[in-house]
């Protein structure tokens, strides 16, 4: 009976023990938010203080992210509007001769239930000897002919975006025995394709340089607050904080900096497509298209903000990690 006694006992202590350290541990979680809630505020209530700086700072950070951010949509734009030319990348299929008009009409429905493909319609040797009639001018020595030359072509437009992708449908296509002969204009579609790499990779690199900018710059508007606190930093040492705790607001102010920057580089790129829009729709529309310019989507919105945010952090720990232990109370 003790023993039964004592187990119990040491049962109900560990249960206390372990609801007393689960209730230390969350009171020491809820302190550390709260704590560093408060120095969040502080410093957005310090830049709120000085609200030309503030805006000069966060400004600058924002032209340069803003500037990669709106070429990295134009080219996603222009890519987009390529996908619509008329002049996309079709391939030919020229027919034999003596294909019927029922196996004509038949292999046109297989090539266009195909998944890879987005289009495919007939010319027939009628429509095709209208056409070169029309075009060449040679409409006297045609009707000298006995027979119709010309055959029938079925016009493929793939569903791929690559050269790679089209000219693996070209030969797949190729392998049909109506076919006689297949074509596809493969060299505007690998310059485009070569000039758009181009402009991806430098993009990327305008974004590391324009990165490494704001990094500099944050770091620099650190280091002049650094400076213009030296004095409380030392009384602050003086009274026994912690590095920990007086780098604290500067990664706040950085932290905010970045995210300020990121949401003026948002704003200048929606504004500079709006005012675009209107006049490249009306460009499109005298080419028969309804393309309209697409703006910055959530994902790269939260790209651009988090970017930006990070950025700020870096370079406020930078700035920080230089420039702190070098103020020691004298």
């Amino acid at each position: 009976m003790d023993r039964y006694r004592s187990k119990v006992m040491a049962r109900h202590t560990n249960k206390k023990r372990s609801a007393s350290f689960n209730g230390r541990r969350h009171l020491r979680l809820d302190s550390w938010i709260l704590r560093h809630l408060q120095v969040a505020l502080a410093s957005l209530g310090r830049l709120a203080r000085s609200p030309f700086s503030t805006l000069m700072t966060s400004a600058v950070i924002g032209i340069a992210l803003a500037l990669p951010a709106g070429l990295h949509l134009l080219l996603g734009n222009i890519q987009q509007l390529s996908g619509n030319w008329d002049g996309a990348a079709t391939i030919s299929l020229f027919l034999r001769q003596e294909t019927t008009q029922q196996r004509v009409d038949r292999l046109v429905k297989e090539v266009r239930a195909k998944q890879d493909v987005t289009s495919a319609r007939l010319i027939t040797r009628e429509q095709a000897l209208e056409e070169f009639r029309r075009l060449s001018g040679f409409s006297g020595a045609l009707d000298s002919l006995g027979e119709n030359p010309l055959p029938a072509v079925i016009v493929v437009e793939p569903l791929t975006e690559t050269p790679e992708a089209a000219e693996a449908m070209l030969n797949a296509l190729r392998q049909l025995t109506e076919v006689e002969f297949a074509q596809l204009d493969l060299q505007w579609v690998r310059r485009f394709h070569a000039i758009a790499d181009i402009a991806r990779r430098g993009v990327l690199v305008l974004a590391s340089l324009l990165g490494l900018a704001v990094l500099l710059i944050v770091v620099n508007t650190i280091r002049l607050e650094i400076q213009n606190r030296h004095a409380e930093i030392e009384i602050t040492k003086l009274i026994g904080a912690t590095n920990a705790f007086i780098r604290r607001p500067f990664l706040y102010c950085g932290i905010l900096y970045g995210l300020f920057g990121g949401l003026i580089a948002w704003l200048l790129v929606t504004l500079s497509l709006s005012l675009l829009d209107s006049p490249v729709a009306r460009l499109a529309g005298l080419y028969g298209s309804g393309f309209h310019l697409q703006g910055m989507d959530i994902a790269v919105l939260l790209l651009l903000v988090s970017g930006s945010t990070l950025l700020g952090l870096g370079g406020s720990w930078i700035a920080v990690g230089r420039h702190l232990n070098e103020i020691e109370p004298s």
